[in-house]
């Protein structure tokens, strides 16, 4: 029997004494993706950052059998860093690595520009480039197509299935779209509840 790469059995999560989390467990396997949707502020974010050992502060356990990246709402680029140098020094990609990031992206020839030179859509090209340049098992994507105009997320949504396609990588997609969420994941979990526990988990 071939091990989850992620199993997560979360019992509570709070802040500042505040419950935010509750029982909440699911497994995923190599290859697949999950969409996790729910209503604003119910803590999706705060479940990604558990499972990418950001917040250790919780009831539980939480493991995962690989290397794990993130791709955050925000690109969180370092703007006084080249757009090669934004890839290379969080990752320690070489010079070629670097170069076939870029060129999978769509961004071949702006590694010696800077992020402040780049559109939103490239800077989240950008870091959907940082992100598989780590070489992830599991790679976590928190509303990673949010204020791009609806052309540009189609551009982003057929990017993404094509390297998760071609490096074969694991996904947790949080998102408010249910279009994305049906369109990318073989797997939809519902958060609600106060604190959020799982009410639904499922295929789109």
């Amino acid at each position: 029997m071939i091990a989850p790469l992620l199993d997560l059995r979360l019992q509570a999560l709070a802040y500042q004494g505040k419950p935010v989390l509750r029982d909440i467990s699911f497994q995923l396997d190599r290859g697949d993706t999950l969409a996790l949707v729910g209503p604003s502020g119910i803590g999706k974010s705060s479940l990604l950052r558990v499972i990418a050992g950001l917040n250790t502060d919780f009831d539980g356990r939480c493991g995962v059998r690989g290397t794990c990246a993130m791709v955050f709402q925000e690109p969180t680029l370092l703007p006084w860093r080249t757009v090669a140098d934004n890839i290379a020094l969080p990752t320690g990609a070489s010079d070629q690595d670097v170069m076939a990031a870029l060129q999978d992206v769509g961004l071949k020839g702006r590694g010696a520009d800077f992020p402040g030179q780049l559109s939103l859509g490239q800077q989240r090209r950008l870091s959907l480039a940082r992100a598989f340049a780590v070489k992830p098992d599991l790679l976590l994507m928190d509303e990673p197509f949010v204020s791009l105009d609806p052309d540009l997320v189609e551009e982003m949504m057929a990017l993404f299935a094509r390297l998760r396609e071609a490096h074969g990588v694991a996904t947790i997609l949080v998102t408010h779209a249910e279009e994305e969420a049906k369109r990318l994941a073989d797997r939809i979990v519902t958060l609600g509840g106060q604190p959020a526990t799982i009410v639904s988990d499922m295929a789109p």
